[in-house]
């Protein structure tokens, strides 16, 4: 290998579900790195509806087109599974200020405890209103959620 950094990135979350606003941040995040790390981590503050494993097998299905990404589990901090795998820098999707607020400061703490730098990218404007917990609430109910879910062949 040349001198050339290896870039690694992480893009960590609970992704219950995994949604389109998910797929995008990874579709336009995925050229910045030579090797991104979608990481299934567990929560104690959300609602989770599927375990780690099964979130692990619906993301890979949806990811299986970029060669440079790989899904992984994780328990614990993030700058650990960034540790595990040499990444340098974390990747998140930020929707509105409120998100901007919360990602800025889990982010300086990232940075101090770890030296890791973190990547914003704001959601695509059709994204904006789509989170996680909204879709988990549409499926409850017993809503049709496919057009907030990535499909297997995009």
């Amino acid at each position: 290998m040349s001198n050339k950094e290896v870039r690694i990135g992480v893009f960590p979350g609970s992704f219950n579900p995994f949604t389109i606003g998910h797929y995008s941040i990874v579709e336009r995040s995925v050229g910045l790195f030579d090797k991104l790390y979608v990481a299934v981590g567990y929560n104690t503050d959300k609602d989770i509806t599927a375990t780690i494993d099964e979130r692990v097998e619906a993301i890979k299905k949806s990811l299986y087109r970029f060669n440079n990404v790989e899904v992984v589990a994780y328990t614990g901090l993030t700058v650990d599974v960034c540790r595990a795998v040499n990444a340098r820098y974390i990747v998140r999707g930020i929707r509105s200020v409120a998100d901007f607020e919360y990602e800025r400061n889990i982010a300086d703490i990232n940075r101090k405890i770890s030296g890791l730098e973190t990547i914003l990218f704001f959601s695509l404007p059709e994204h904006g209103a789509v989170s996680s917990s909204i879709v988990r609430e549409l499926e409850r109910f017993g809503a049709d959620i496919t057009n907030f879910l990535p499909s297997d062949k995009q």
